[in-house]
């Protein structure tokens, strides 16, 4: 079991960074394959970064491509996301996730992970 709290988010102008904490208790993160997913208001929860166990794979939704970035530092068990560039369609709840998959294939689908934060809302303000 491992247990996953966010942090990090808050409220940026348009154009603006942030950078969201992912850090993990229980297992060691190395573990687990993590990923970021984000979720607005009636609508399904999306993929954003995902990131291998070892770091050596990522992968990104194509909105967030070049703009976002996913790093892990298994030393301190956390993983994070630097978001560059933010506009208002990145308005939404984050949440950090963490997969068993064992294959370095970065899964994409909420039903690839069995461990969830509570989220941080990032607000981008125009």
């Amino acid at each position: 079991q491992v247990q996953l709290a966010e942090s990090g988010g808050g409220l940026v102008q348009a154009g603006g960074s942030l950078r969201l904490s992912c850090a993990a208790s229980g297992r060691t993160s190395s573990t687990y394959m993590m990923g970021w997913f984000r979720q607005t208001p009636g609508k399904e929860r999306e993929f954003v970064a995902g990131i291998s166990r070892t770091g050596g794979s990522t992968r990104y939704a194509d909105s967030v491509k070049g703009r976002f970035t996913i790093s892990r530092d298994n030393a301190k068990n956390t993983v994070y996301l630097q978001m560059n560039s933010l506009n208002s369609e990145d308005t939404a709840v984050y949440y950090c996730a963490a997969s068993t998959a064992t294959l370095p294939i970065v899964r994409i689908t909420t039903s690839g992970y069995g461990y969830w934060g509570q989220g941080t809302l990032v607000t981008v303000s125009i």
